[in-house]
C-alpha cells in the first residue's frame, strides 16, 4: 500500500509509522507534517534513509501542501491515515479558534483530496467526543456525541465530517477512536511523561483539582495495531473503538508512578482544576475485538514501567522539548 499519513511526528503517528516500517515493509509513507511545538522530526530521524518512507512538511489546511505530500508516492495513495491535530485540551480552552482550523478545516481539505482520488480515509479519533460518564458505563460506537471542550468540539466536528463524506459522496472512510495513549515518544506536557520527566528533574507532579478524575489507559503500539487493522480490515463507513479496559483515577497513575520512581508521595501536589473537566471516560471495545480480532498486548504492569524506563533512558529527546514548553 502507499499511504498518505498526517501529523507523523507527533506521538501517535510517530508509533505508527515506526510500527508500519516494522510489520508492513514493503509499504510507501508519505509524511505531512506541520512541525507545530508538538511535532517533533528527531522521533524519525533513524527512519530518514528508508526508502519506503518520505517527510514533507506541510500544512493540511493548505490543498498545495497535501497535493506535493501524496506525490511523493508512486501513482497515488491507497489511503490516507489522518492523525494532524491540536491535542491539548488546556490550550483549547485558551486559543480554540487553532483547534477548528486544524481540526475541522484541515479534515475537509483532506476530504475532499481524497474524494478526488476516491481513496480509503481513516480518521483516528478520540473518546472525548462522547462527553463524560458517570461512575459506570462504557462508551460504545452508537454513544451520541457530547463534546465537552473545545478540543473534543473540534474532534467531533471533524468525525461528522468524515460520517457526511461517507454518507453523501459514498467515500470509503473509518473513524477510530480511543482512549488515553501513553508510551514511548509522548509529548512531555502529558501526564505520564510529564510526571516522570518532573520526578528525574527534581520536581513535583501537578495533579488537578483532587485527582478524581477517570480515565482507560492504552498503550500507543496497541491502538496502533488496532489502527492498522482498521486501515486494512475495516468496513467502510464504520467507526471503531479502542480501549484497554484499563480504568485509573489520575491521582492513583501519580501515585504508581512516584512508587515506580522509587519516591515519596510527598512529590505530588494538587493544582487547580480544568475547566470543564470531564470526570470519566471508558470504551467498550467489542466491535474492533469481534470483527477484526483486535486485542491488546500490553497491560500496566508491564506497559507503565517500560514507559518510564524509556524516558530514563531517553533524555536527550524530551529535554529539549520540555524546555522549549517550559520558555
Amino acid at each position: 500500500m502507499n499511504i498518505l499519513v498526517t501529523g507523523c511526528c507527533g506521538f501517535i503517528g510517530t508509533n505508527f509509522v515506526r510500527l508500519v516500517l516494522k510489520e508492513k515493509p514493503k509499504w510507501n509513507i508519505a509524511n505531512l507534517d506541520a512541525l507545530t511545538y508538538a511535532g517533533n522530526f528527531e522521533s524519525l530521524k533513524d527512519a530518514e534513509n528508508n526508502l519506503h518512507y518520505n517527510f514533507f512538511k506541510g500544512d493540511i489546511t493548505n490543498d498545495t501542501d497535501i497535493l506535493s505530500a501524496g506525490d511523493l508516492l508512486s501513482g497515488k495513495p491507497d489511503a490516507i491515515v489522518h492523525f494532524a491535530a491540536e491535542s491539548h485540551v488546556d490550550n483549547s480552552i485558551k486559543n480554540p479558534g487553532v483547534f477548528i482550523r486544524t481540526n475541522v478545516e484541515g479534515t475537509l481539505k483532506l476530504l475532499k483530496y481524497a474524494k478526488e482520488k476516491n481513496i480509503r480515509f481513516l480518521q483516528v479519533s478520540t473518546d472525548e467526543v462522547y462527553g463524560t460518564l458517570g461512575e459506570t458505563g462504557l462508551f460504545t460506537e452508537d454513544t451520541p456525541l457530547a463534546p465537552n471542550s473545545p478540543y473534543s468540539a473540534s474532534k467531533a466536528g471533524a468525525d461528522f465530517l468524515v460520517r457526511a463524506w461517507h454518507e453523501t459522496y459514498k467515500l470509503d472512510t473509518v473513524i477510530t477512536r480511543c482512549s488515553n495513549n501513553y508510551g514511548p515518544y509522548q509529548f512531555p506536557e502529558k501526564l505520564i511523561p510529564l510526571a516522570v520527566t518532573n520526578l528525574m528533574q527534581g520536581k513535583k507532579i501537578p495533579v488537578y483539582g483532587k485527582g478524581l478524575n477517570i480515565r482507560d489507559w492504552l498503550h500507543v503500539e496497541d491502538h496502533c495495531r488496532g489502527i492498522l487493522l482498521a486501515l486494512e480490515k475495516g468496513v467502510a463507513g464504520r467507526v471503531y473503538n479502542i480501549g484497554g479496559s484499563n480504568e485509573w483515577k489520575n491521582i492513583d497513575i501519580a501515585k504508581e508512578l512516584v512508587k515506580i520512581m522509587g519516591m515519596e508521595e510527598d512529590k505530588i501536589e494538587f493544582v487547580t482544576d480544568r475547566l470543564g473537566h470531564d470526570l470519566r471516560y471508558a470504551i467498550d471495545a467489542t466491535r474492533i475485538r469481534k470483527e477484526l480480532g483486535w486485542e491488546p498486548k500490553y497491560t500496566f504492569k508491564t506497559g507503565l514501567p517500560e514507559t518510564v524506563k524509556w524516558y530514563k533512558e531517553n533524555e536527550s529527546w524530551w529535554k529539549p522539548l520540555k524546555e522549549r514548553l517550559c520558555g
